[in-house]
């Protein structure tokens, strides 16, 4: 489905001449465009030549890019599609989820209409980062459209978790929204962490949407330094917390898995806020990030994916690299050679979207790995 290319440098020039290319060879197609955070600027540039060649364009601002099975801050990541999938940029979803829900959903229905049932579309969702209550909008959208699809998909925006318009068109940028694409049945998704799970469960008594204000009735600062205190030994400060955090995060308790929450801040008053809601008195475990020899994720990818030879497009969380550090980019090399040599791409996520294997409803993630092929 994907052709991707990477620009390690964006110019007017170089972009008109490759999607004149493009459209004379694919007049149906469309293209997903990834940028980094570091080109941020240079958005305007493709999307005045998608306009100029008739292009539909989609896109989305990361932390980092991957290319040639490594990060990359600086480029364009274009994945071109020869027939242009169905797809959705909905904005404001922090001043009116309800509404951007409905959206989604009758979307859903109207591409959807007459589908077969035993092979599903698969409904790959980019999220703006910073939205609070994406669990709460991923429910939304399973009450309204169900099992008609899959679901898949990922975070975009700053790895300095400060806002920013990070989606875009060929006709806008915006901040707060979601892209919804239809992706067919043949593209395989899936969605792992392999993070190991601890014995201690603690509750979560207060919470507002992805902030945990207490645990077990206390601050919940208080407690989350407790235990990393007696469980590893690490002393936690404000100063010192992402740092620390990546390594450590909490496990929430779903019905049919542990879902990582990866702490990215603490208030002045002592409460944690993360990537990814925590739904009042939800049940807790604190986690430890393994090793990357520990690690078993790329063997289940293959195993879930079929290790045959193939391009393989990897959405990476961030703070899973920061956690692995260099061996963020082993852990890309090993896929590769996992699956035959496959050119990775994608980018760094701010959090993942997977979908239940029970019920067939969309999980939120942190600190895992999308793969598609």
């Amino acid at each position: 489905m994907f052709q991707s290319l990477h620009l390690p440098q964006i110019s007017p020039e170089r972009l008109n001449a490759l999607f004149a290319d493009w459209k004379r060879a694919f007049p149906e197609g469309g293209l997903l465009a990834l940028l980094p955070k570091a080109e941020d600027a240079q958005v305007g540039l493709l999307q005045a030549a998608a306009r100029a060649h008739g292009i539909p364009l989609v896109g989305a601002v990361f932390p980092a890019l991957i290319a040639r099975s490594a990060f990359h801050t600086s480029g364009v990541l274009l994945l071109r599609m020869e027939t242009c999938p169905p797809w959705l940029l909905v904005d404001r979803l922090d001043v009116s989820a309800d509404a951007g829900m409905a959206c989604i959903s009758r979307f859903v229905e109207q591409e959807c209409a007459g589908s077969a049932a035993d092979s599903p579309s698969t409904l790959f969702l980019v999220f703006d980062g910073l939205l609070p209550n994406i669990g709460t909008l991923l429910n939304t959208i399973f009450k309204l459209a169900g099992n008609h699809v899959r679901y898949a998909g990922i975070n975009a925006g700053s790895e300095t978790f400060q806002p920013m318009p990070c989606l875009f068109d060929q006709d806008r940028k915006v901040a707060g929204g979601c892209i919804a694409m239809l992706i067919p049945s043949t593209v395989q998704v899936a969605v792992e962490h392999c993070y190991p799970v601890s014995n201690p469960i603690f509750r979560a008594t207060s919470t507002l949407a992805n902030r945990i204000e207490q645990i077990d009735g206390r601050p919940a600062m208080t407690v989350y330094q407790e235990l990393l205190r007696a469980e590893f030994g690490v002393e936690l400060t404000a100063e010192n917390f992402y740092q620390h955090a990546v390594h450590y995060p909490l496990g929430l308790i779903s019905t049919h898995d542990v879902l990582v929450r990866i702490p990215v801040g603490v208030t002045p008053d002592g409460a944690i806020y993360c990537i990814g809601e925590i739904p009042p008195n939800s049940y807790l475990r604190l986690l430890h990030a393994p090793h990357l020899g520990d690690s078993k994720c790329v063997n289940r990818m293959a195993a879930r994916l079929g290790a045959s030879p193939g391009p393989l497009t990897v959405f990476y969380c961030a703070g899973r690299r920061m956690h692995f550090g260099a061996d963020a980019g082993v852990e890309l090399s090993e896929l590769a050679t996992a699956f035959g040599g496959a050119e990775v791409v994608g980018a760094l996520s701010l959090g993942e979207i997977g979908t239940d294997s029970v019920v067939g409803m969309p999980e939120f993630h942190n600190a895992s790995l999308v793969c598609a092929r």
